[in-house]
């Protein structure tokens, strides 16, 4: 359910009245409706919000990836993370915020195939994939077909590893499920592991972007400085949460299944929260593979970002 911390009443400037404030002056000061995927790989975007304060002027509300994505194209929401397929396809509504995105320059760890079966052999093969990222079933689709050269029997199935494989000869799997997969349950399962990160830096040299922040360009144009004061927000959250990834990880470790050594080096070593230029290339390199018609953006979509103050 969508979390709201309520309405902050700011101090008045020197020299301005105080007392209740109006109902207009109320729905001015609402809090940006700010998204938050509600996986580990997310967690140092985060964590430092409550550190630096600002978690104070958001309205932060905690979803699944693909419930973010439509709230956030839907206009349920201003600013957020939003998978890079459903920012491609809706560009003409978003920015997107520089320097800060969930992504890989190689192995990611948490998106990934896992198979019975050589990759090769899939060619037909019933393949299941996961109900909550579009983006990386995609990516899973693009490297089977282009690189691998197989097209498999394709279906969607809850992100629940046994539930997945229980008709399928492999699945495609995401976050925390995918962690879990890569660690403990393909050992036990006897299953094959590929990385969708190394796969796609293999093949293109490049890094790849799952999730990019945007907001909407409707909001931007209503509240400029409220979506800079976000993106700061984020871009000091991430940087504290990265300083102090010692920290971060302790505490994440007693709530889940893994240790503080395996989330230190998954973030600190599969995930990259950039957005930069190479970061971009990789964005335009997969629209150019994947875009057209059927996937509701031309290949050569323009990637608009936030302009600088």
């Amino acid at each position: 359910m969508p979390e709201s911390l309520g309405t902050v009443t700011e101090p008045a400037p020197a020299g301005a009245s105080t007392g209740v404030l109006t109902p207009d002056r109320q729905q001015r000061r609402t809090r940006p409706r700010v998204g938050h995927i509600d996986f580990l790989n997310c967690v140092p975007l985060f964590w430092g919000l409550a550190r630096t304060g600002t978690l104070l002027d958001l309205d932060l509300r905690r979803d699944t990836p693909d419930r973010l994505n439509d709230a956030l194209a839907g206009g349920a929401l201003d600013i957020g993370p939003i998978s890079l397929l459903e920012f491609l396809r809706h560009a003409d509504d978003l920015v997107a915020l520089p320097d800060i995105a969930v992504g890989s320059d190689g192995p990611v760890m948490s998106c990934l195939i896992v198979s019975k079966v050589p990759l090769e052999e899939l060619d037909g093969a019933a393949v299941a994939l996961g109900s909550t990222s579009r983006t990386s079933v995609r990516l899973a689709q693009l490297l089977l077909r282009d690189l691998v050269g197989v097209r498999p029997d394709y279906f969607v199935a809850p992100p629940d590893l046994d539930v997945m494989l229980r008709d399928a000869r492999a699945a495609v799997v995401i976050g925390d499920v995918a962690l879990r997969a890569a660690l403990t349950e393909a050992q036990r399962l006897n299953l094959r592991v590929y990385d969708l990160g190394a796969m796609w830096r293999e093949w293109t040299g490049l890094p790849f972007v799952f999730a990019v922040f945007a907001a909407r360009r409707e909001f931007l144009a209503r509240e400029p400085q409220t979506v800079r004061r976000v993106h700061d927000a984020f871009l000091a959250s991430r940087d504290l949460s990265l300083e102090e990834v010692d920290a971060v990880c302790e505490q994440a470790a007693r709530w889940e299944p893994f240790d503080a050594v395996t989330l230190r080096r998954y973030y600190m070593t599969a995930l990259d929260f950039s957005l930069g230029d190479r970061q971009l290339a990789g964005i335009a390199e997969f629209a150019r593979r994947v875009g057209g018609p059927d996937a509701g953006f031309p290949p050569d979509v323009e990637v608009r970002l936030l302009p600088s103050a």
